[in-house]
């Protein structure tokens, strides 16, 4: 499946006994070797709070707390698979709760719960909370927002996404000893109060079409900066989002989920 081309291998872990190895996760995220993918997510059982449980590996074989275009694939697939004929779905995942609605549209949006701007959320090494920060690369400061959207991302402004220095800088900040549990990296170009273009380096990943909570990220960010309302789309190389936060209230992000083919492999 994929999400504006952040692709995923979907697996129901309910009707079948499964269990990975990093190395046999690490097989089958190779696009020349495997089947591929940016993300892997396994739907397992929910308990009588939650209708399932939503677990996601990157391709490098690590888990991860939250993926949100992956949330919306996720929301799909258990429809498709007569798992679910709910409109609406409350999941868990290693971040934390999440609401899922299918749109009349076809599109799926997702409740992100309240971004989380605690640097100890991330964590990220920083001893006091504020809208902007900085590190140093050898080559000057780099001046970046920091937020939790269940998972650790950092945004940096750019004055064009497509100049953006993704490959030099996405992999030097996901790594950066102020991030003890790595980092996702997003850099945006605001177009508008309501538009904003973005490029997001995501941890054990690298670059990829489009980053739910990434978008969800930036617009967290540049609205505490001032620099977008209380909605916006984020346009990302696969596609758009539309994003919906008013401070003390929950983030709202919206887009489509597209199912890409069904298969069976031996393992």
């Amino acid at each position: 499946m994929h999400g504006l081309g952040n692709d995923f291998m979907v697996i129901d872990a309910i009707n079948q006994q499964v269990s990975l190895s990093p190395q046999q996760l690490q097989q089958l995220g190779d696009r020349h070797r495997g089947v591929g993918f940016d993300q892997l997510l396994l739907v397992e059982a929910g308990d009588a709070d939650y209708d399932f449980r939503y677990r996601i590996y990157n391709a490098d074989g690590s888990e991860v707390e939250n993926c949100g275009n992956g949330a919306r694939c996720f929301a799909r697939f258990v429809r498709e698979q007569g798992l679910s004929d709910k409109d609406e779905l409350r999941v868990i995942t290693a971040g934390g709760p999440l609401l899922l609605q299918h749109q009349d549209n076809g599109l799926v949006s997702v409740n992100m719960g309240q971004p989380n701007f605690d640097p100890a959320s991330l964590p990220f090494s920083s001893e006091h909370q504020a809208p902007r920060y900085s590190v140093a690369d050898g080559l000057g400061n780099i001046e970046f927002g920091a937020v939790s959207m269940g998972n650790p991302h950092i945004v940096l402004p750019v004055d064009s996404v497509d100049d953006a220095p993704v490959e030099r800088l996405g992999p030097l900040l996901e790594q950066h000893p102020s991030f003890p549990n790595r980092v996702n990296v997003g850099f945006v170009e605001v177009v508008s109060p309501s538009v904003a273009k973005l490029r997001v380096f995501e941890r054990g990943a690298g670059e990829t079409q489009a980053c739910g909570t990434g978008a969800c990220a930036a617009m967290a960010v540049n609205h505490l900066w001032e620099t977008l309302g209380d909605e916006a789309e984020i346009q990302l190389p696969g596609g758009s989002l539309f994003i919906r936060w008013r401070e003390g209230e929950d983030l709202w992000m919206t887009g489509p989920a597209e199912t890409v083919y069904h298969a069976e492999i031996d393992l």
